[in-house]
């Protein structure tokens, strides 16, 4: 279930009778809204002993997982900043694929960071490792 703050109201957001799908489902929804700037609530519903239970529900609304860039006299060009977009991406994706999708402002930073300094292969490779320890 996916809070909605404007309208007061919880709407599922995803619905499968597994539970993998629906955790990678809501981890692209999370990193999507935290994006845009938005507040992000969810709730996990699933069987237990033949009743419906809430599992892994957050205390409190997640802040923004990135703070906003200070303008510098050396901005990077719009394609080095596109690429570092995309390793970042890549980078995310491989931590969902991990199980891994509702991290904090300084898992962010990390993967920001790794993002900035890694080429292409590199940062292909280490979402490669994350991808396989997911399926284990």
């Amino acid at each position: 279930m996916h809070y909605r703050p404007a309208e007061r109201t919880w709407r599922a957001a995803a619905e499968s009778p597994h539970r993998s799908p629906v955790l990678h489902a809501l981890g692209e929804m999370t990193q999507t809204l935290r994006a845009r700037g938005d507040e992000v609530t969810f709730a996990l519903w699933g069987p237990k002993d033949g009743d419906w239970h809430r599992f892994d529900t957050p205390l409190e609304p997640a802040a923004p997982s990135r703070p906003e860039p200070e303008a510098s006299a050396a901005e990077p060009s719009g394609l080095a900043e596109r690429m570092t977009g995309r390793r970042h991406q890549v980078l995310m994706s491989g931590l969902g694929k991990a199980g891994l999708y509702d991290l904090s402002a300084e898992d962010d930073a990390t993967v920001q960071a790794l993002a900035e300094r890694l080429d292409e292969a590199a940062v292909r490779r280490v979402a490669h490792w994350l991808a396989a320890a997911g399926a284990r």
